[in-house]
Parts: C-alpha cells; sequence; structure tokens
C-alpha cells in the first residue's frame, strides 16, 4: 500500500535521490521563510511527488505536476523527501 502521507518512512535530503527516482516531499530543514515561501509558490507542499530529471554535474531538476524545476546546490540540501 503506498501512502502519500506515511510520515513513518525516514527522510532524506533531496540531493541523496537519483535520476529517474520518485520521492515525496516532506519538509525542509534550516531554511528561513524565503526558500520556504519559494518553495511553496513552485507548487512544493508536503505529500507532493518529485520525479529527479536530473541531478549533476549540471543542475538539479525536478518534475512537480508535469513542470520542470531548477534547483540550486544549497536548496537541495535543505528539502527533505522520502523514498516512494
Amino acid at each position: 500500500m503506498n501512502d502519500r502521507n506515511n510520515n513513518s518512512l525516514p527522510t532524506m535530503p533531496l540531493a541523496m535521490t537519483l535520476v529517474g527516482q520518485t520521492v515525496t516531499f516532506a519538509g525542509v530543514r534550516n531554511a528561513g521563510r524565503g526558500l520556504t515561501h519559494r518553495l511553496a509558490e513552485m507548487g512544493l507542499a508536503p505529500g507532493e511527488n518529485l520525479e529527479i530529471i536530473n541531478r549533476g554535474p549540471g543542475p538539479f531538476i525536478v518534475s512537480v505536476k508535469g513542470s520542470k524545476f531548477v534547483l540550486g546546490r544549497g536548496m537541495v540540501h535543505r528539502i527533505l523527501v522520502r523514498p516512494e
């Protein structure tokens, strides 16, 4: 059974994911209101699924609800996700 809001699964930084992996956004750590607000504007809310499109050596790109976003390296270390 797949529960999008299963809070019992451990979280990891988005930076540790693999290309092609789908993960669930769990929140942010050590981030101010600016980053939290920017992520919310991008549609990243707890429970949303992200697909990893590219993780380097170029830009870190994720797909959320069919839209692709480029995230900075500092951001991907603060964004916490849960594996699917």
